[in-house]
């Protein structure tokens, strides 16, 4: 889990106050209780025995932590590049939209690396302002061309930060350096405006999609663990029973998201042992024949982005020259 990765980073005192922190709280969860922190405590005074100086200090320290583990070299890249193939050259009707709570730079890297159209919110290249009216347009008269895919980063990225003057969130060309905080998830409503804007923006950007009329939602790698988003997703699909919602799980599926699937029939979950289609479970049959990566070792395998990425690709034609190699 990336807790245990940032805390083998964070050293001495640090670690001891990183360690309450996310103490019953998720990584996002304890960044927005720092940063509420150092929001609101003036001069000496303390929360959780930290100072406003402090706050600020161990946050820079926590999104170093971050930076580091999530660096590209540590990655594969090959499913992204492949789902990127997919993605970029895709014929639909409306747009491709992809919503993302990771803060990696893998998506863009694979999307740079194919020669992709894309748009994040954000224009420009050195220090890329986020803009709310391009983003907001994005409805009977766009004004980002339709080949552009659309990629929205829910809970921020590594190439986010803040500036003072003016007052804004920018996105870098690069992952922020040490000695900068990295725009990650500050979600509390006591934040200046400036600092939330990109957030809000694109949750609302998400709300929106989800009510698309007869829309397609595929979710992979999501574990169902932010309350919000979950009852963002939750409600579009009881409320729309004409779009499709399907979710590919790796694990086991989670008790929240079963406990709707069963009673809400355009939820489709899939597992790599039962699946949930219809509201009806029940666990898989080995089917006689089967695409290549969908059934393997008597286990469904969508589940894995590797294998889904593969899928997609392979499903429209947009297979990588050294997919054969591997």
């Amino acid at each position: 889990m990336l807790e245990k990765a940032v805390a083998k980073e964070v050293k001495g005192e640090s670690r001891a106050r990183f360690d309450e922190l996310i103490e019953g709280r998720n990584l996002e969860e304890g960044l927005s209780r720092l940063r509420r922190i150092a929001a609101l405590v003036e001069g000496d005074q303390e929360v959780d025995g930290l100072t406003k100086d402090g706050a600020k200090a161990l946050d820079k320290e926590i999104c170093a932590a971050v930076v580091k583990h999530l660096a590209l070299e540590k990655a594969d890249p090959h499913p992204m590049r492949r789902f990127a193939a997919w993605a970029s050259r895709t014929d639909y009707h409306d747009p491709l939209e992809i919503f993302t709570v990771n803060y990696d730079l893998l998506i863009e890297t694979a999307l740079e690396e194919i020669g992709a159209l894309w748009f994040d919110g954000f224009i420009g290249s050195l220090q890329a302002p986020f803009r709310v009216d391009l983003v907001e347009s994005l409805g009977k008269d766009p004004q980002v061309p339709p080949s552009f895919v659309r990629l929205w980063k829910l809970h921020g990225s590594l190439n986010w930060t803040w500036r003072e003057n003016p007052a804004a969130i920018v996105r870098l060309g690069v992952p922020v350096t040490e000695g900068e905080t990295a725009a990650i998830y500050p979600a509390d409503t006591k934040y200046e405006e400036s600092r939330r804007v990109p957030f809000v923006v694109l949750m609302d950007r998400f709300r929106r999609a989800l009510y698309q009329p007869e829309s397609l939602l595929i979710v992979s790698g999501y574990a169902f663990g932010d309350a919000h988003l979950d009852e963002l997703i939750f409600d579009a699909a009881l409320r729309c029973p004409r779009s499709e919602f399907v979710v590919f799980c790796h694990a086991d599926i989670p008790e929240t998201l079963s406990a709707k699937a069963e009673v809400t029939p355009a939820l489709s979950v899939l597992g790599k042992d039962e699946a949930i289609l219809g509201t009806e479970r029940a666990p898989w049959k080995e089917p006689s024949e089967a695409p290549a990566g969908v059934w393997e070792d008597n286990e469904f395998k969508l589940g894995d982005f590797t294998f889904l990425a593969a899928f997609l690709a392979r499903a429209s034609g947009q297979v990588e020259d050294d997919e054969d190699d591997e």
